[in-house]
């Protein structure tokens, strides 16, 4: 990997933690949410109208992966909604890749190395010490199901989008089909759910949605160019820094609670996530 593409890959990391972060400004997370599915339409447009049209077989793929970002979307909003950034973007990153190490663990066949075993037993500690502050610090403990849910869809969104991609065989099409795809599930379902309150706002609202639209968009079309040109165990494992970012973000920006107990279970999910895709 060379450091032009290493710093590609720790921007990336960075604009996902900064989308994250850019929901967590204003009144309700749920209604930042809401606006970034809006704006991730027009963005995903842009793309798919620069590329041939996908072959029919993508589409059933493209709307399941759409419902699980709608899941994904759902469990985070309400997750941030209860809980700070540098508690809730931890376990919510680091139990996806850990529910699909265990998952593939009895649903594969491929071999699961030493290091993966110790991956994921890290990953579990750093987890469960994460989720242990949610009591000793009086945190609203309806992040912890919400944060697992959004990791669950995760882990879904991620296994449909690897093979709809494969299907695809245009990546970067695929990504842009999801994005007008989940924009327009996700907005008009939380519209039908909570009511047109959810389009409002103000300016400042509309402008940070479309920032962390652009900022989610580009986060994942570097990671995968990235993978076009070096490692992708080696991407997917630095992609992973994004954890310590919205940590940061959280205690620098935010002035959330920053304890010995967190900054170590920050680190160990890190850890774990990293030994579970080298």
């Amino acid at each position: 990997m060379t450091l032009a593409v290493l710093l590609a890959v720790l921007g990336a990391a960075f604009l996902h933690a900064l989308w994250n972060a850019l929901i967590r400004v204003g009144t309700s997370r749920i209604g930042a949410m809401v606006i970034l599915s809006v704006m991730e339409i027009p963005v995903g447009l842009a793309v798919v109208l620069m590329r041939p049209l996908p072959p029919a077989e993508v589409i059933p793929w493209v709307l399941a992966a759409g419902v699980a970002h709608f899941g994904y979307k759902f469990f985070l909003a309400h997750a941030y909604e209860v809980g700070d950034l540098s508690r809730v973007y931890p376990i919510a990153r680091g139990a996806a890749p850990m529910i699909a190490a265990i998952a593939g663990l009895f649903l594969l066949a491929d071999a699961v190395r030493p290091i993966e075993y110790i991956g994921i037993a890290v990953l579990g500690l750093g987890i469960l010490t994460m989720a242990r502050g949610v009591f000793t610090d009086g945190e609203s403990r309806r992040l912890l199901p919400y944060a697992l849910g959004s990791a669950l869809a995760t882990a879904s969104y991620t296994l449909i989008d690897g093979m709809g991609a494969r299907v695809s065989g245009d990546a970067i099409a695929y990504v842009g089909w999801i994005y007008v795809v989940d924009g327009i599930l996700f907005a008009t379902g939380m519209v039908a759910l909570k009511g047109r309150s959810m389009l409002g706002g103000g300016g400042r609202a509309w402008a940070m949605g479309t920032a962390a639209s652009v900022a989610s968009y580009g986060a994942y079309a570097i990671s995968v160019w990235a993978m076009t040109v070096a490692p992708i165990a080696l991407v997917a494992a630095l992609r992973e820094t994004s954890i310590l970012f919205a940590v940061l973000i959280g205690w620098l920006v935010f002035g959330e609670r920053m304890t010995p107990n967190k900054a170590l279970a920050a680190a160990l999910i890190v850890g774990g996530v990293i030994l579970t895709r080298l």
